[in-house]
């Protein structure tokens, strides 16, 4: 994975003068930021690097290095139960929202795939319908991960779709719902307020909120996947995060202190293009994997 590989080239070559002074860190700050770490957790990072050399009286750049990475894998650690939420009573359903292009639609065949495989019966709602190519896109996921599919013609209403997807899934005794909807511009107060609307519905159909609302981010959208985090947020009550398109970013800066600053579990990573491409964030395992 090594998501902050060119972050850590740099640092390589700031220790390689074998000194850690005021140059050092001002390098390092910079570094941070060309990463897109938001300023605050860089200065964090740098406040506690530097109590760090005092007090451990850290002098070697290679224990330096071990030091930075430590601090930024421990900002990636997060509170409570790690994992999607299931409900006791099926259908457990999951809401999949976020904007156009960062990978919601293969995200939720990865997690189909990821249950069908686990022995569970999965329904699809075609949610997004928006775009006929969506819903086209869904049902050939349906068909290669054994999942039912409910869809509508294009341009029909979203909720109706969900509504009827959660109303098919408790007949069919299905275990779980997973409900795509139209990729939106977080910008577009219109079109969030229609996502209201959706999440609305849900809860009439199943009788409770929806398990999981999960946001979407392109992981190489750096500052502007926390600003998407914000508004989906405000608009969807966000429970967690997917982080997709994961292997590789040169803004993953961003997402260090990503749960510090917005309280939004990360539940799930994408780590490839393929349907098994997936991982439960376990926040341990994945910051032992950044810097690999």
């Amino acid at each position: 994975m090594r998501m902050f590989k060119r972050l850590m080239e740099r640092v390589d070559r700031m220790l390689g003068r074998g000194v850690i002074d005021e140059d050092f860190y001002e390098e390092l700050e910079e570094a941070l930021l060309q990463a897109d770490t938001n300023i605050t957790t860089a200065t964090s990072i740098l406040e506690e690097l530097r109590t760090a050399v005092r007090v451990e009286k850290i002098t070697d750049p290679h224990a330096m290095k071990l030091r930075l990475q430590k601090a930024i894998a421990d900002r990636f650690k997060q509170q409570g139960e790690y994992g999607l939420e299931v409900n006791d009573e099926d259908p457990s359903v999951f809401v999949f929202v976020g904007v156009n292009g960062v990978g919601k639609t293969t995200t939720i065949a990865k997690v189909a795939r990821l249950l069908t495989k686990r022995g569970f019966k999965v329904v699809l709602a075609a949610g997004d319908t928006f775009r006929a190519a969506a819903i086209e896109q869904l049902e050939v996921w349906a068909d290669r991960t054994g999942c039912e599919i409910v869809r509508n013609q294009p341009g029909s209403d979203s909720s109706a779709v969900i509504f009827d997807a959660i109303t098919a899934a408790k007949a069919r005794g299905a275990n779980f719902v997973l409900c795509d909807t139209a990729g939106r511009q977080h910008s577009k107060g219109n079109l969030m307020a229609e996502l209201g609307k959706v999440l609305r519905v849900t809860e009439k159909a199943l009788g409770r909120k929806p398990d999981e609302v999960l946001l979407v981010l392109d992981a190489n959208t750096g500052q502007n996947a926390i600003r998407q985090a914000e508004e989906f947020s405000k608009a969807a009550g966000v429970t967690g995060l997917v982080l997709t398109k994961i292997d590789g970013t040169a803004r993953g800066g961003a997402l260090i202190g990503v749960y510090d600053r917005l309280k939004i579990p990360i539940k799930l990573i994408g780590t490839g293009e393929k349907v098994d491409d997936l991982k439960d964030f376990k926040p341990d395992e994945f910051a032992a994997s950044l810097f690999e």
